[in-house]
C-alpha cells in the first residue's frame, strides 16, 4: 500500500508551454549631436545644487540612497525654496525653446 500512496503523491510533469516568439525591436531614431539639449526640470536643479551636500553629510551612501535623501529633501521643501528652482527651470527652458527655433530654421 505505501507504495501506491507514493505514486499518487507524486506530483504530475506540468504541460510544456508553448514557445513565444519575440517581436522585432523597432530601429531607434539616431538623435542628431547638433541638436539642443532639453531643459532641466527644477528638480533636476536642486539636485544638482543638493548632492554634494548629501554625498559629504552621507559618505557611505550609494546612489540610490542619495537619490531617495533627495527626493525626501525636495518634498519637505516649501514653495517659497522651491519657486527658485522653478525660476531656474523656466529660464531653461526657455533656453531651449530659443535654441531649438534657430536649429530648426538651420535644418
Amino acid at each position: 500500500m505505501a507504495k501506491a500512496e507514493a505514486k499518487k503523491a507524486t506530483p504530475k510533469k506540468a504541460a510544456a508551454k508553448p514557445k513565444v516568439e519575440k517581436k522585432e525591436k523597432k530601429a531607434k531614431k539616431e538623435k542628431d549631436p547638433n541638436a539642443p539639449k532639453r531643459g532641466l526640470g527644477s528638480y533636476m536643479f536642486f539636485a544638482q545644487a543638493k548632492r554634494g551636500e548629501v554625498k559629504a553629510k552621507n559618505p557611505t551612501y550609494g546612489l540610490g540612497e542619495i537619490g531617495k535623501e533627495l527626493g525626501a529633501m525636495w518634498k519637505a521643501l516649501g514653495d517659497k525654496e522651491k519657486s527658485k528652482y522653478e525660476d531656474m527651470a523656466k529660464k531653461d527652458k526657455e533656453r531651449y525653446e530659443k535654441e531649438l527655433a534657430k536649429y530648426k530654421a538651420k535644418k
